[in-house]
């Protein structure tokens, strides 16, 4: 008699595995690695040092950059997970009907969209708006980090609404509880584990974005990562490897956050 067929055990599937895991995340190590190193040069281990950490936390024009993404990605996190949070409510809390799943596609639209294509739609627009007004302040990038972010906090919390038990609402309902009593007291602290993740994960999208911002922002607006990827473009350096370090260490507990957030049950 044949053996029956397991997708979940496939020979040479493991060790394929792992050689992809190497692969990817050999680079990274290799940074890591040498963000610690005492010599200037990048590929020549010289001795264990902190003084590219040093260097970078001296350096204004890091710390200015820092700043800047510091204060776009929660304003933009805060907002997009706000709208978010109601498409979502109105995408679930609905009976079926034509039009739904159209709804669900232009929503999550950033996701299937080329970022590089929203970007270069963004600046057009962006330029018209700033020749009208005069106005070429951080808002452009908010606006832009907001609506690149809607999706990422939306699929959290659409998830969670769609998992939730109807009874406890449905219950407060027959009480007498108005709606929004009923959002307050009821959907809200079931759903905040959702929307807590959904805004994390928001902020790193936002703080590690790139394409958007260099097409967007204006001239001494640069955030962390365009003002790394100017660096890059002249040269790599010691200081650089410290700077993906720390970014990679807070993109890292970020997103281990995120999971066991949305891990969590009632």
């Amino acid at each position: 008699m044949a053996k029956p067929f397991s997708v979940r055990h496939q020979r040479g599937f493991t060790s394929t595995a792992l050689f992809c895991f190497f692969l990817l995340y050999l680079p990274i190590a290799t940074l890591v690695v040498y963000a610690f190193n005492a010599g200037t040069t990048v590929g020549t281990w010289e001795g264990f040092s902190l003084r590219w950490f040093a260097a970078a936390a001296a350096n204004e024009r890091i710390i200015d950059a820092t700043l800047r993404s510091l204060t776009i990605a929660p304003i933009a996190a805060v907002i997009a997970t706000a709208a978010a949070t109601m498409a979502a409510l109105a995408t679930t809390r609905t009976a079926p009907y034509p039009g739904l799943t159209f709804k669900y596609a232009f929503i999550n639209q950033p996701l299937m969209v080329p970022e590089i294509v929203t970007a270069v739609a963004l600046l057009v627009v962006f330029s018209q708006i700033k020749v009208w007004t005069g106005y070429s302040g951080l808002g452009y990038l908010i606006a832009a980090h907001t609506a690149f972010c809607i999706p990422f906090a939306y699929l959290p919390i659409r998830a969670r609404l769609e998992t939730m038990d109807l009874t406890l609402e449905r219950a407060a309902a027959d009480l007498y509880a108005r709606p929004w009593m009923v959002f307050r007291r009821v959907t809200f602290p079931l759903l905040w584990p959702a929307i807590l993740a959904g805004f994390m994960l928001a902020f790193v999208v936002s703080l590690d974005d790139v394409v958007i911002t260099e097409f967007v922002k204006s001239a001494g607006q640069d955030t962390l990562p365009t003002y790394m990827l100017g660096q890059l473009r002249r040269t790599v350096t010691p200081e650089m490897n410290a700077i993906s370090t720390v970014f990679l260490g807070l993109s890292i507990a970020i997103v281990t956050l995120f999971f066991v957030i949305s891990r969590k049950k009632d």
